[in-house]
């Protein structure tokens, strides 16, 4: 039999046939975890082995089951960009809602890393786009701050939007694109409606945030 840490390392690799081996010779493998609690589904699903993903559900793994961060296997596979184990998991019912320790959702996750394709599976299937980690900040700040263009205009798509949502600093997702000269996704927010004039915990606006090219694009267009 493969050892403990092998048999993750194969599920992370999504050695399909190994694992069936192993777990049809031994079931209670499905109701184990490793020293960082994540089960053979949470690496299948980092994987992208939807085969692979799709046995383990079908031998009992808990689709829901947290790992010492409070990862999902959604939550992990959103991370990952693995759309099609994403689409397996929300059809099994998984909870697009859940959050992390840190409070992060897969939904932050998939605006955080530009996976476009996730965050509107994601919304598509009710997670909410307002959603916020344990400092407050949403999947829009995440965009926003990381430059994902893309993800940002799909999200300002969507009609409650809280654009103007502040997190433990103060800062909207504008004060981010503007701290960290995403012009474009600044000047988009601004073009949605944006406010300019709300201060964070420093009393800056994100118009003192910008660089001179950046404010003056601002503010030449309002």
């Amino acid at each position: 039999m493969a050892s403990p840490n092998s048999l993750y390392e194969s599920a992370y690799n999504g050695d399909f046939d190994l694992i069936k081996t192993q777990v049809d010779d031994n079931k209670s493998l499905i109701k184990q975890n490793d020293e960082n609690g994540r089960s053979l589904l949470h690496w299948a699903a980092i994987s992208g082995n939807l085969k692979l993903v799709t046995y383990l559900t079908e031998m009992g793994s808990e689709i829901d089951a947290c790992e010492d961060t409070d990862a999902t296997p959604l939550v992990l596979a959103s991370s990952a960009g693995r759309f099609e184990v994403c689409t397996f998991l929300i059809k099994q019912k998984a909870d697009v809602n859940h959050r992390t320790s840190q409070g992060h959702s897969a939904l932050q996750y998939a605006a955080s890393k530009n996976w476009l394709n996730i965050c509107i599976l994601l919304i598509e299937n009710n997670a909410d786009v307002n959603i916020v980690d344990i400092r407050g900040a949403t999947a829009l700040h995440r965009a926003a701050s990381k430059g994902n263009l893309d993800v940002v205009k799909y999200l300002l798509s969507i009609d409650n939007i809280n654009l103007n949502c502040k997190d433990s600093y103060g800062n909207t997702p504008l004060h981010l694109a503007c701290e960290e000269d995403r012009q474009e996704e600044a000047k988009l927010l601004v073009q949605r409606g944006a406010r300019t004039d709300m201060q964070n915990r420093d009393k800056s606006t994100a118009l003192d945030l910008c660089s001179i090219g950046l404010r003056r694009a601002l503010t030449t267009n309002n």
